[in-house]
């Protein structure tokens, strides 16, 4: 190989090293596990990696130590044999036990702190996550709650998630507050989080492949105070308020449109169950998997855009593009903004 070929080699090879060194110095990186664990399941999973990664240093630095000392040491020269330890039981023996014990180090705490996350807690609040292509279901099974996307909880209050998915293998994952869960058709997975305290915002995404809009399968998990959390509770329990003024003409396309054939608002005749409730859409912050923003209604934002034509701003989605009219989308914006 000559010399301005390895050259190049060299420079392409530092320069990936850097690129991905730099990929990873955000400071306000928003599922950053490694620095910002929150709460004491994130916790209890950050000090397994504090372990297992002090432990890889050390047999690193022992094993490529003897390494480069063995190079040096025992370099060839004229006349040196090398020495044949075949046979050698004592050897044999050490090299075996030495890494067993490792490995029965790293079991035993991996083992505990795996069976006390899965651990039901006592007092928990129960939800139960249903993935779906490409979106989340969030059922608040014990307060007769549905939503979407963004998962609201109490601060300081273990939140107890039954994970399932409708069609193909998911995977969820909130890396500041918890592991991930895969969400597989046919079989129930459960994940304990919990946060510290309230007001925060936490971002998550869908771990495992799952179509052509995987990347685009995010989700929010909001923390509120145990009153803010009752507030809350009760206005998403509650049926959608009559729609009047502007929101009534955006109601009657709503209902006359094909909507209702996949979406519910509790208080009409929107009774669908394939996409995500829409009772108290408006109260959101965001939609369509987490990845669009909502304004509010006098703004032509995300939302219209949407509803001008969903595959084209969300590759895979199954909403078709209803060939609404301009006038039609902003009267459906309007009533959508509404759902508080």
């Amino acid at each position: 190989m000559g010399d301005s070929r390895f050259r190049r080699i060299c420079l392409g090879a530092a320069l990936a090293v850097l690129a991905l060194a730099v990929s990873g110095c955000a400071a306000d990186a928003p599922q950053d596990f490694l620095n910002h664990p929150e709460g004491p399941i994130a916790r209890k999973a950050d000090s397994i990696w504090d372990i297992t990664f002090f432990i890889a240093v050390v047999v690193f630095v022992i094993v490529e130590g003897l390494l480069v000392y063995s190079l040096v040491r025992f370099r060839h020269k004229p006349g040196r044999q090398a020495k044949d330890f075949h046979g050698n039981t004592r050897l044999e023996v050490t090299l075996a036990l030495i890494p067993t014990l490792i490995l029965i180090g790293l079991a035993v705490p991996t083992v505990n702190t795996l069976f006390d996350v899965a651990r039901e807690p006592e007092g928990a609040l129960q939800v139960t996550v249903t993935a779906k292509q490409f979106w989340w279901q969030y059922d608040y099974t014990d307060l007769g709650v549905t939503t979407a996307n963004e998962l609201v909880i109490p601060a300081g209050v273990p939140v107890f998630l039954r994970i399932e998915a409708d069609d193909v293998i998911h995977s969820f994952w909130v890396p500041r507050l918890a592991g991930t869960q895969d969400a597989v058709p046919g079989r129930t997975n459960t994940l304990v989080l919990e946060a510290d305290d309230p007001g925060q915002r936490y971002m998550g995404q869908c771990k495992e492949f799952c179509g052509l809009s995987h990347a685009n399968m995010r989700l929010l998990v909001y923390t509120k105070t145990q009153g803010e959390f009752d507030e809350w509770v009760a206005e998403q329990a509650a049926d959608a308020q009559p729609a009047t003024g502007a929101a009534a003409r955006g109601e009657q396309i709503f209902l006359e449109a094909g909507c209702v054939n996949c979406h519910a608002v509790r208080g009409t005749e929107a009774e669908g169950a394939t996409a995500p409730d829409l009772t108290h859409f408006g109260s959101r912050t965001t939609f369509a998997g987490a990845i669009f923003k909502l304004a509010n209604e006098e703004e032509d934002g995300e939302l219209a855009a949407w509803l001008r034509n969903p595959p084209a701003v969300k590759p895979g989605a199954l909403m078709p593009d209803y060939g609404l009219t301009e006038d039609q989308i902003q009267s459906l914006v309007t009533y959508l903004m509404s759902l508080k």
